[in-house]
């Protein structure tokens, strides 16, 4: 099979565990780093599907790669071709769709519980899922769900945590955290999470324990990088 193509935006929102994952099942893929001025391809030529990883920028801002980005995601969904979006990533697929991006009412950082929605394509997609699950959180913007869309994923204090349309995952949420992603991150953006709220958690808050929810958030992970890639391989 053709690589899956991967878009990072900035070095410390690499591919992660979704990397990782890839390499366990031996599947071919290929990191465009934007961040080091690499350009966004102009066709789906060379690639199988298209991953978008986050960013502390906004879908708003005016940075080059950003259009070129939508317009492979509309191509890519055209033809259902897999194309998944981990937070800003998945804010992206919302905008390619029609969908906007504008401020949630609070920003939420760090372990949180995500509840799954009752619909068909939640039991589909989640299927093996605890009802009520901790994902990691970094955002302080949210998407809306294009038409055509379903929300599978819901937060307390972001009811659009993930969606699904065709052979399209994007979410809000983050599954694709390592233990040392989490402290990079905590650690970079100290003054956000300066004063802890029910929405933000302290450094030692998101750092207690966090061996154990590693290992929990990421065999939630394997489980929906293998739904993701069902249309590709059988795993």
């Amino acid at each position: 099979m053709k690589a899956i193509t991967i878009f990072r935006h900035t070095a410390a929102e690499g591919a992660g565990y979704f990397a990782d994952f890839l390499k366990r099942q031996n599947i071919p893929f290929h990191i465009i780093k934007l961040d080091k001025g690499e350009a966004v391809p102009s066709s789906l030529a060379e690639t199988s599907a298209l991953v978008f990883m986050g960013g502390p920028m906004s879908v708003s801002d005016d940075i080059n790669w950003i259009e070129p980005e939508l317009e492979l995601i509309r191509q890519a969904i055209a033809i259902d071709m897999p194309v998944l979006g981990h937070c800003l990533g998945g804010q992206l697929i919302s905008k390619a769709l029609g969908g906007t991006i504008g401020p949630n009412p609070v920003k939420e950082l760090g372990w949180l519980p995500v509840q799954k929605q009752h619909n068909q394509h939640a039991n589909n997609w989640l299927s093996g899922l605890p009802a009520n699950f901790d994902a990691f959180h970094w955002h302080g913007e949210t998407f809306t769900i294009p038409d055509g869309a379903t929300n599978i994923l819901a937060s307390q204090h972001c009811p659009n945590q993930a969606f699904v349309i065709g052979n399209t995952l994007a979410m809000q949420c983050h599954v694709e955290m390592t233990a040392e992603m989490v402290i990079d991150w905590a650690t970079i953006h100290a003054a956000d999470i300066a004063i802890a709220t029910d929405s933000i958690q302290s450094y030692e808050q998101q750092v207690e324990s966090l061996n154990e929810k590693i290992a929990v958030l990421q065999n939630h992970a394997d489980q929906l990088y293998t739904r993701w890639l069902r249309p590709l391989v059988q795993i």
